[in-house]
């Protein structure tokens, strides 16, 4: 998941909390270019405020501009975008020549659908992967545990009942900052990750802007051994050549299920590092075999930029379950 989406539905949430009626979209399929992947959600009042993304912008607007002339007053209905025939009254061609069709939920204040989206809330922030079920004729919505594996959106035979699978928001914690983990910081957030920085020392903290996204000033050791900090979908990532730093970050961070781990190094300085994390720190040959030392794809990469494109290119490589030599 993105943090997009967790966002969509923390807004969600507050304006059901404030006994607003809520419009939930989610894609449900794309055939062809499409700037958002199936699960991608957008919440919306019929005054037209709304948070999250549907596409590059034209389904957002007519689904607005049909919304404010009261469209949707279904609890459920599909409209596609695109294509030759669009379903659900859609006036718009894609630019890219794709279809894209979208599952728009009414959501009336009540403590069924605020149940339903603590629920999804929960299941984003980490707690558990589920699929959420929504009957297209009913309307009716319930979740199922689900293993997490497995594409974001399924319909059934008769396209009736879509499988919507949602999990934790995919996270990325840096441990210390540095011109690289400044670079990473931005290219994940263009990802769509919720990007957490921790740094103990003031000094750095000071010596930058950081925006859209969360500072904790702690040792990372400390913050990555705390309850929540790190579920499945997790890449913790140590960026600054610092021992006292980078170390105590992987010594806890091969304690937790995050799916990628990694320190920035040069092959010598991690063969190092690996003997200290052996001698000092106790860790496994299991343990340090979870550690990517050096961090990243070998793309001969010498600028921070560059190391954090190599970063980024290998986290997402783990995420999508890709080996190097598949690549």
């Amino acid at each position: 998941m993105q943090y997009l989406d967790l966002t969509v539905v923390e807004q969600a949430w507050a304006w059901l909390n404030r006994d607003e009626t809520v419009w939930l979209c989610t894609v449900l399929s794309t055939f062809g270019s499409s700037p958002r992947e199936p699960g991608a959600m957008l919440v919306a009042r019929a005054d037209g405020q709304h948070v999250g993304s549907l596409s590059g912008g034209c389904v957002e607007e007519d689904f607005l501009e049909r919304l404010s002339a009261g469209a949707f007053s279904q609890p459920v209905q599909c409209v596609r975008y695109g294509g030759q025939e669009g379903l659900g009254g859609s006036r718009v061609t894609l630019p890219c020549g794709g279809t894209l069709d979208v599952l728009i939920e009414r959501m009336a204040p009540g403590s069924d659908s605020l149940l339903h989206l603590e629920t999804l809330l929960a299941t984003l922030r980490g707690e558990q992967a589920l699929t959420r079920r929504v009957d297209l004729d009913s309307g009716e919505k319930t979740f199922v545990e689900d293993g997490g594996v497995g594409p974001r959106v399924v319909l059934s035979e008769a396209c009736r009942v879509a499988s919507i699978r949602v999990g934790p928001a995919v996270r990325l914690i840096i441990a210390g900052l540095s011109t690289v983990s400044i670079a990473c910081a931005e290219f994940a957030r263009q990802l769509g990750y919720e990007v957490i920085v921790c740094d103990p020392r003031e000094e750095a903290l000071n010596s930058v802007h950081l925006e859209g996204l969360s500072v904790e000033p702690v040792l990372p050791s400390i913050y990555i051994a705390s309850p929540g900090a790190c579920h499945p979908a997790t890449a913790i990532v140590a960026l600054t050549h610092d021992p006292r730093i980078d170390d105590l970050a992987m010594m806890e961070a091969v304690n937790t299920p995050a799916f990628y781990i990694g320190v920035m190094g040069s092959r010598q300085s991690s063969l190092a590092r690996a003997e200290r994390l052996r001698r000092t720190g106790g860790l496994s040959e299991s343990e340090i075999a979870r550690i990517n030392m050096p961090i990243g794809l070998a793309l001969g990469s010498k600028t921070p930029a560059e190391i954090a494109l190599a970063v980024m290119a290998d986290i997402l490589r783990v995420q999508r379950g890709k080996t190097r030599d598949a690549l």
